[in-house]
Order: structure tokens, then sequence, then C-alpha cells
């Protein structure tokens, strides 16, 4: 399952920030991130005492040549019009400068603090970036978690 940001802000949110963020939370992990002269990549966040690990990755509209997709997540959401915030969100969408995307584990024995750790990740972020969140199968969300649009 696919976890993903959609920030209209170029800054890049920090590892130690949302680590720190985590961490206050009482969600302890272990990350680790790499990067370029644009900032972090890729990056992954260990649960420690469990094999399962979150990987996250981040793009730049400029850089990474995202415009396809992000069209196409525009078009899906004109088409959600059963919801009032269809076309707002659409435009978010267009004016994303940074995409991250999160990667849930198919083996985790813990369900419900991976859940935790990988909805608090996309509120941070979110909030890092002037974004909204999208979980696949779930909705779009504001970065205070509250829901826009329910997907089927």
């Amino acid at each position: 399952m696919w976890y993903r940001v959609f920030g209209i802000s170029a800054v890049e949110p920090a590892p130690a920030d949302l680590t720190a963020h985590l961490l206050a939370a009482g969600l302890r992990v272990e990350p680790h991130f790499k990067g370029d002269d644009l900032g972090w990549t890729s990056g992954e966040l260990r649960l420690p005492g469990r094999e399962a690990l979150i990987a996250l990755d981040r793009y730049l509209a400029k850089e990474d040549e995202l415009r396809d997709d992000l069209n196409a997540y525009a078009a899906e959401l004109e088409t959600m019009n059963h919801s009032p915030n269809n076309i707002a969100l659409m435009a978010h969408v267009i004016q994303t400068q940074q995409l991250l995307t999160l990667r849930k584990p198919q083996a985790a024995t813990d369900e419900v603090t991976l859940e935790k750790i990988l909805v608090a990740t996309c509120q941070y972020l979110a909030s890092q970036t002037a974004g909204v969140y999208q979980i696949d199968g779930q909705g779009w969300f504001a970065a205070d978690g509250s829901l826009l649009i329910q997907e089927d």
C-alpha cells in the first residue's frame, strides 16, 4: 500500500526533525536517508527490533519529470465530483513542488504501530510542505488528518 504527500512548498523536510516528531509521539524509528545536492531523495524508517521498514522517496517536480504523474492524479480527482473538495485538491496536485512517497511493508507483525508511524509521517511531511496526503484505498487528507475525499 502506498502513502503519498503532495507538497506545494519546495522546502525540504529535515529527516532529523521528522524523527524527533515521531519520537515525541512515542513512535521510535531508526532513520536512514540518502541524498544529493538537492537534498534527501530516499530513506528508510526502520522499526527497532523488527524486520519491517518503511521506504520513503522524495521527488522534486522540477527535477524528476513528475508532471505526467501529477496530471494523472489531478485527472482522477476531477472525476471525484461527489466531493466538494475535488477541484481544490486537483489544483493543489497541479501545483505540487515535491511528491513524497511511503511504502507500507507487506510483512509486518505490528500493524497498529506501523499504521501510526505511516500516518504520523504523512501528517508531519504534509505540514512541513504545505501539503495534503493520499492513502491508497482510503482517501485524501489534510495535514491535520481531516478526510477531504474518501476513496472507494
